[in-house]
């Protein structure tokens, strides 16, 4: 390990937070300083593997502290910054944007001075902003998302990345500051939030509770392995030009409706259930105000730049994601009861 070599990388606690974590972790390259205010999504159990590695130290904090910020870029060299950190399921946004407007936006702002002040002089830093494909708005039967995609997002979380993805790119411009942007498409794999679409109908499913499906389930999504997002992250944080933006998408459309009846006939023989019984639990409900009709991701830059592509296909993805629901029942309950704050308490807060 290069032990001069230290990354923070925020909201690492997260779904696909501490898949990176991990993998940069393990890859040994890097001391990892993990920040994370524990919010409902952050969940330090998803680490709890790698929790004791050398490399690795938790910090719990809140990104809209910019005293905060300050400190612990004084107390470590960071060569550079993976910030993923951010309010992100659409519902909440629409009852609560200004929670996502603080976080997202002000929180980003917050961290981007931070790292101006302590990085000045210094050319070898560099700042890795994660992103979303929503910046982009809703595509038409045809077409993908482009790096050169005009912004065009439909949501207050949408629009609350997109600001973000903007001042990133305003303080690169302005103060020189070095960074790189990701926009991803939909992720799915271990460890996801239970309110999110595909751990949502895992668990409803398991349980013979209705499978809720917006309007008519006609909207359209790119679904990638977070896996794969993490190993592109790792690629384009060590390989990636400074300044440029790289699009991450699985090549994988599904309309959300067939996706469900897909994962009801992975449920079913996995259960044991006669065919068709979970698709029988599907719900037609009032469709979500300002649902974009589709994402589609080319994410061919990043592929003949830094050949990067994704490893699975999407079924066997699937499949290996509701087998790790079947095996971590523990972490599903914890999760829901807020079980995980109890474990930060026990681990962390006295060190």
């Amino acid at each position: 390990m290069v032990q001069d070599s230290v990354i923070l990388i925020t909201g690492g606690a997260g779904f696909i937070g501490s898949h990176v974590v991990r993998r940069f972790i393990k890859s040994d390259k890097y001391k990892i300083i993990n920040l994370d205010n524990l919010t409902y999504a952050g969940n330090l159990e998803n680490l709890r593997d790698v929790e004791n590695e050398p490399n690795y130290e938790f910090i719990k904090g809140d990104i809209c502290d910019f005293k905060f910020l300050q400190k612990i870029f004084s107390e470590n060299e960071f060569v550079g910054v993976i910030h993923l950190a951010a309010e992100s399921h659409v519902d909440r946004s629409i009852s609560n944007p200004m929670e996502f407007i603080q976080t997202n936006v002000v929180g980003t702002v917050n961290l981007l001075n931070a790292a101006k002040e302590a990085w000045e002089g210094k050319n070898d830093r560099r700042f890795y902003h994660v992103s979303t494909d929503e910046v982009y708005g809703s595509l038409g039967d045809e077409g993908f998302f482009t790096e050169e995609t005009p912004y065009d997002p439909k949501s207050p979380y949408s629009a609350s990345k997109a600001s973000s993805d903007h001042f990133v790119r305003a303080y690169g411009n302005t103060y020189d500051l070095p960074f790189v942007i990701s926009n991803c498409s939909n992720n799915y794999g271990p460890n996801h939030f239970p309110e999110k679409l595909i751990p949502l109908m895992i668990h409803n499913i398991k349980n013979r509770k209705p499978l809720p499906v917006y309007g008519k389930g006609e909207n359209i999504r790119d679904w990638l392995y977070v896996e794969d997002h993490a190993g592109a992250i790792e690629l384009i944080f060590e390989k990636g030009k400074i300044g440029e933006t790289y699009n991450i998408g699985g090549f994988n459309e599904w309309k959300n409706i067939d996706l469900i009846h897909l994962l009801c006939d992975i449920m079913d023989k996995k259960l044991g259930n006669r065919q068709g019984t979970s698709s029988r639990l599907i719900t037609f409900v009032k469709d979500r105000a300002g649902h974009d009709l589709r994402y589609a991701i080319d994410a061919t830059k990043l592929n003949e730049e830094l050949g990067w592509e994704p490893s699975l296909q999407f079924k066997e993805g699937l499949e290996k994601t509701v087998d790790w629901y079947f095996n971590n029942e523990k972490w599903l309950d914890d999760v829901t009861s807020g079980d995980y704050l109890k474990y930060y308490d026990e681990h962390y807060k006295n060190r």
